[in-house]
């Protein structure tokens, strides 16, 4: 199942991506974004209103607080696929941020930051990512 929500959610980023961008394009990049995020607000808002309904109050235990920081990292993701798919195109800039997220997330992994559980280094994992490097030069290559 996590495989199936895995493919459904890089689906969805590059679907978002192409329409944030068309969005930009009639009304600026912080303006869309500004929207991206009021609307994904209301969404999901209205999704813990219907189904969760957890007290917002056990935000303030969240430990250590840097990690409230998920918005403003959101606001900057949305910003800067923006920008790299009106750079690159839809394709070539996906790859290079699936290939950026797979080498960051292994690194966090491997040093066992933000409170990931350290691993072991795995040259299977190091091999996959190199192989990820050479498609994305094989891909930029006409």
């Amino acid at each position: 199942m996590g495989v199936i929500i895995a493919i459904i959610s890089g689906a969805l980023m590059s679907i978002q991506g192409v329409f944030n961008s068309k969005v930009t394009e009639k009304t600026g990049i912080w303006t869309a974004n500004t929207f991206v995020q009021f609307t994904a607000f209301l969404v999901c808002l209205l999704i813990w209103f219907l189904f969760e309904r957890n007290s917002f109050g056990q935000i303030l235990q969240v430990q250590p607080k840097y990690m409230l920081l998920g918005g403003v990292f959101g606001a900057a993701i949305t910003w800067t696929v923006i920008q790299s798919m009106e750079r690159m195109g839809p394709a070539y800039a996906v790859l290079f941020i699936v290939v950026a997220q797979i080498i960051v997330a292994y690194l966090i992994e491997l040093l066992g930051l933000f409170g990931v559980e350290k691993q072991p280094l795995s040259w299977n994992k190091v091999l996959g990512a190199g192989i990820a490097i050479v498609g994305l030069v094989l891909f930029q290559n006409k």
